[in-house]
Formats: C-alpha cells, sequence, structure tokens
C-alpha cells in the first residue's frame, strides 16, 4: 500500500465528514432556523460530529507535516497555501450569492468582508461570511500551538503539549463541577480546551500508525484524551472517539479499501471547499425554491448539486492551481544573499 493511497483513504474520510455536515445543515439545522416548508423525511441531526472527525484528521496531518518539514516557513507556506486561496474564492461566493439570492439575518456588508480575509474575524467579534467559518479560526490556532511546541521540543514537546491542555481541560471543568467556580474563558478559547481532545486523538494516531513500532508514551496520549472525554463530555463522546480514531488508524494503515471508490475520492478532493461553501450558500437556494412552492427534498437535492458542483469548479480552477503556484514559488526562491563578513 503506497503513501499516496494511505492518504486517499484520509482524504475519503474527510469528504464522508464534510458530507455528513452537509446533510446535518440542510436538514436538522435548516429546521431549527428557518423550518421547512414541509418535513423531510430523514433528518441528520449527528452530522455536525463530522467537525469532531475533521479534528481527528486535522490533528493526524498536522503531526506528519510537522515531520517533513525541514524549517518553520516551510509548514507556514505548506498550511497557508492550502488554506487561503480556497477560502477566499468561497468567501466572495458567499458574499456574491448570498446578497443576489437573500438570506435575511445572515449576510454581512463590505467592512466585514475584508475582516473575513485575514480569516481572524472572530477574535475580532466581526460576524463571519458563513458561520462554518468558526472552526478555521480553531484549526489556525491548534497550528500555531503545534508549530511552537514542536520546534521547541520536538515530538515530546507536542505531546506534553497536548497532555497539559488535557490536564486543564479536566482543571476547568472540576472547577465548574465541583466549586461553581467559572475559570476564565480566554485560556479555553486560546488554548482550544473544548476541542483539545479531538486533536490529540489525531496526534496519538498518526504516531501509532507509523511503522517504527508502538510507543507507550502515544498510547498514554490516546488513552488520556479518551478519559477526558469520558470524564468532561459523557462515555457516548469518548466512544465516539475511538470510532474515529479507528477508523482514521484504519485508514492510515490502507485497511479501509472501499474508501478507494471514485466518488469517495472525489469527494474527499473537494471536502474542503465543500465545507467552505455549502452552508449559507445552501440555506439561501433551499428558501428561495421551497419558496417558490418546490418539495422539500428537490430543494435539499438541489442545494447539494449546487454546493458539489461549486466546490468542484473552486477546486479545479482555484484551489489546486494557486496551491501549486505558492509552493512552486516557494520551492524554487532565489536563495538569500549571503552578509558579507566584516
Amino acid at each position: 500500500m503506497t503513501e499516496h493511497r494511505r492518504l486517499a483513504q484520509l482524504d475519503a474520510l474527510r469528504g464522508i465528514a464534510a458530507l455528513a455536515v452537509v446533510l446535518f445543515h440542510f436538514t436538522t439545522r435548516y429546521d431549527e432556523l428557518f423550518r421547512h416548508a414541509q418535513a423531510p423525511w430523514l433528518s441528520f441531526p449527528l452530522g455536525y460530529t463530522g467537525v469532531n472527525l475533521f479534528f481527528v484528521i486535522s490533528g493526524f496531518v498536522i503531526f506528519m507535516t510537522l515531520e517533513r518539514t525541514a524549517r518553520p516557513m516551510d509548514f507556514v507556506v505548506s498550511r497557508f497555501s492550502r488554506l487561503y486561496p480556497a477560502y477566499w474564492g468561497a468567501m466572495l461566493l458567499t458574499f456574491a450569492l448570498t446578497h443576489a439570492i437573500g438570506l435575511p439575518g445572515r449576510t454581512v456588508g463590505w467592512e466585514a468582508l475584508l475582516v473575513n480575509a485575514t480569516m481572524l474575524q472572530g477574535f475580532f467579534g466581526v460576524p463571519h461570511v458563513d458561520s462554518v467559518y468558526w472552526t478555521l479560526e480553531v484549526e489556525l490556532l491548534f497550528y500555531a500551538w503545534a508549530l511552537l511546541s514542536h520546534r521547541l521540543g520536538g515530538p515530546a514537546g507536542l505531546r506534553q503539549f497536548l497532555l497539559a491542555c488535557l490536564a486543564l481541560r479536566l482543571v476547568y471543568a472540576g472547577a465548574d463541577a465541583f466549586f461553581a467556580v467559572t475559570l476564565p474563558w480566554l485560556g479555553q478559547r486560546w488554548l482550544l480546551l473544548p476541542y483539545i481532545c479531538w486533536f490529540a486523538l489525531g496526534v496519538a494516531v498518526y504516531r501509532l500508525s507509523r511503522e517504527d513500532g508502538v510507543s507507550w508514551r502515544d498510547v498514554g496520549l490516546l488513552g488520556a484524551a479518551l478519559v477526558v472525554l469520558a470524564v468532561v463530555d459523557g462515555w457516548r463522546w469518548a466512544v465516539l472517539g475511538l470510532a474515529f480514531s479507528g477508523v482514521v488508524l484504519g485508514a492510515a494503515r490502507g485497511r479501509w479499501t472501499w474508501l478507494e471508490h471514485r466518488v469517495l475520492l472525489w469527494l474527499g478532493a473537494i471536502s474542503y471547499t465543500l465545507y467552505l461553501l455549502h452552508e449559507y450558500i445552501g440555506w439561501a437556494v433551499i428558501r428561495r425554491l421551497e419558496g417558490w412552492g418546490m418539495e422539500v427534498h428537490g430543494a435539499i437535492a438541489a442545494a447539494i448539486v449546487l454546493s458539489a458542483a461549486l466546490a468542484h469548479a473552486l477546486t479545479r480552477w482555484v484551489e489546486q492551481p494557486a496551491m501549486r503556484w505558492i509552493r512552486d514559488r516557494y520551492r524554487h526562491r532565489p536563495p538569500r544573499a549571503k552578509t558579507a563578513s566584516a
């Protein structure tokens, strides 16, 4: 099993996670906010857990990227080229189409659009062009902490950072449960405490998927994350975390050949752009079509098809060429001139 095929299986899992979020937003979440004209036959109330699977896969991929980059700027360019070009394209499309089709109470002005271009709008209290962007801030913070801890202490440094955050998650939960003390919210936000278990699972799974033997430290990190999930969020979340870890580990070892179906591979290829594009555009389309009298399932299907088509176009004509161009320019940049010695 080649490295390419293993990563393809992980991408396919990411595609399934994105589809789960899409179905959740177009059925359950839409109904909560706007009410469908008729109740759909199927709803996907647990589809939002696709975000948790995203975080597990991100922990896996970020650790892998850190191990394969020699310098901090290599990592920065890799992540920038992966995230920003597609994000900018999706942001402009969402802004244009929601204004054109209409989505009352959800559209933003030009000033918010400009701040959104940084991907840091949540830290400034500026509304998102599309509310799914909140996860990108979480990802960016995790990238920064992962890079810093890995540069300072290598793999052990990142593991120690994650274990410290897991312990702090217990402290926050214990202070609230036993002493009715609410510790500073900013600490939770900046250290990603509500999501740190999922990233820790991904890091542990990456380490366990390597062929150089199982490290009990990594098994310990996996177990610690599951214990914190069980204690703080409940045993159901711990079971879900264990299931996601097993699925990602199987994909990393090339076990799930069914994930190599071309439809799932295509879905994996467009997963990032599909996630970025679908929510507000899809809601606007469903709302307009149902307002015109279209049957609810037809409106949902139309929103899914449009979201997938836009995601495919954005992946093919913006994300992939921009990522190649940025990485090629960085790779072939002229060497710095050496400073003459005094």
